[in-house]
């Protein structure tokens, strides 16, 4: 019979007063395989202290990685024999994006960058860690400043950008001077596709790197380390059972509380993440805290995590989300291509992926009339009016009520016949008029305007 493991680890509850907050970083509670805490959260942490505030660090933030050895993933960037790899090694840090889906480590990895400067330059290196979304022009001007300033004590800085892509092309030009006298290191992150989202002109000064999604196994990893860094441990329920309740509630009576979360629920996290380590963490906190709240539900300082909670903590957490992204479009392609297949399920299961990320309804509908005409044309001419008419009525009644409306119109586009022949003999036109050599042919004189008929 296959014996189920749970993995146990204490929760800690720090953050909860001020000299809580002091005692863990002077036991500094860390295991071996994490060589230490982010130089990120310290920093951050000190000044939560110093202003008098106190303000919670995720778990998230807590397992920011602070050396290549403690990265998890991305080994075509930063493993051995690589690129990124051999510059940091000399200590020559050039200006660069990264480009990734969220939770992949982009942040993670600017955060080693930034330790491994210090390390190298002896601690004189000046970072600015900024994100777009809440930074403007201002918060540039004052990094180049405060850069130029440091610049005559030989001092280099390094700027961390978050989010680049949500400073519009205008704002984006005030790094490019900047960026290419050296005043500063330009280190930028982004979700979105630079080459869309980014001036070419910013893209051709910086080194593009892209991340790829995190596996389910890099996420194990990480979730795993997460659980090490709390001083979890695996734990035999045989083993459990067989032990009298004195020794079990001997072995974990302490100050602190102890969850249950058994290994096969670990790996369906993993599995709904869809490689955002973020989430996995943020939604196994989430379930713990709300466990510790509710206290009826612990005995002898232990909580077991169930697969519900971790539920709850997910929907709380990962709301799907896919307006706007690269993601939107994929998902569009997707229907396109269900639909051009003649697999009506298909093409309903990704409508309704496009409708749960809230996208316009006139929107899709615009992409059906697209569809009617490019993949279906004469072989059924019913099919153009179906899709406008669809547009009009989603146009008219709106979400939520539009939606059947487009689950009608898409599964007619999937069972129609499909003809290509005028998109293609448009396309050859076009090719005939793009590959002409020399002035394109005059308009023959029969085929001219009558008011005009001059030779």
């Amino acid at each position: 019979m296959e014996v189920k493991t749970k993995r146990s680890f204490p929760f800690d509850e720090d953050f909860a007063t001020h000299n809580q907050v002091k005692k863990f970083k002077i036991h500094n509670q860390i295991p071996s395989t994490i060589n230490s805490m982010s130089e990120y959260n310290f920093i951050k942490e000190s000044k939560v202290q110093s202003s008098g505030t106190l303000k919670r660090i995720s778990l998230a933030d807590k397992m920011i990685p602070m050396n290549i050895e403690a990265y998890v993933g991305q080994k075509h960037i930063i493993g051995p024999n690589t690129i990124l790899n051999y510059l940091l090694e000399k200590g020559e840090i050039p200006s660069m994006i990264f480009w990734g889906p969220p939770g992949c480590g982009k942040t993670s990895l600017a955060n080693i960058i930034a330790c491994l400067s210090r390390k190298l330059t002896s601690n004189n290196v000046y970072i600015v860690n900024l994100s777009a979304a809440s930074s403007g022009v201002k918060s540039i001007k004052d990094a180049v400043t405060a850069a130029k300033e440091k610049s005559k004590f030989g001092c280099k800085t390094i700027v961390f950008m978050d989010e680049i892509h949500c400073f519009n092309k205008l704002q984006q030009d005030i790094f490019l001077p900047h960026v290419e006298t050296g005043t500063f290191t330009l280190i930028g992150c982004t979700t979105e596709n630079p080459f869309y989202s980014l001036n070419p002109a910013l893209l051709s000064r910086c080194r593009m790197f892209m991340l790829n999604k995190l596996t389910e196994c890099n996420v194990t990893e990480i979730v795993y380390k997460a659980l090490d860094y709390m001083n979890g441990k695996m734990l035999d329920i045989q083993e459990k059972e067989q032990t009298n309740s004195r020794e079990w509630i001997k072995f974990h009576s302490n100050t602190k509380l102890k969850y249950h979360v058994d290994n096969n629920i670990i790996q369906w996290l993993v599995g709904a993440c869809d490689g955002d380590a973020r989430v996995a963490l943020n939604a196994l906190e989430l379930a713990m805290l709300a466990r510790q709240a509710d206290g009826s539900r612990i005995s002898h300082n232990n909580i077991t995590i169930t697969l519900e909670d971790i539920k709850e903590g997910l929907i709380k957490t990962h709301m799907l989300s896919e307006k706007e992204t690269n993601q939107s479009h994929h998902i569009y392609s997707a229907l396109h291509k269900s639909i051009r297949a003649g697999k009506a399920n298909a093409s309903l299961y990704w409508l309704a992926r496009i409708m749960a990320a809230k996208e316009d309804p006139v929107n899709i509908a615009r992409r059906l009339v697209r569809i009617s005409s490019e993949d279906i044309g004469l072989a059924d001419p019913d099919a153009l009016g179906v899709a406008v008419h669809t547009m009009h009525g989603c146009q008219m009644i709106g979400m939520p009520e539009c939606d059947v409306l487009l689950g009608q119109c898409t599964v007619y586009l999937a069972k129609a016949p499909k003809s290509r022949s005028i998109y293609n003999a448009l396309r050859t036109a076009e090719k005939m008029i793009l590959e002409c050599e020399g002035p394109q042919p005059a308009v023959p004189l029969h085929m001219r305007c009558n008011s005009n008929t001059k030779l």
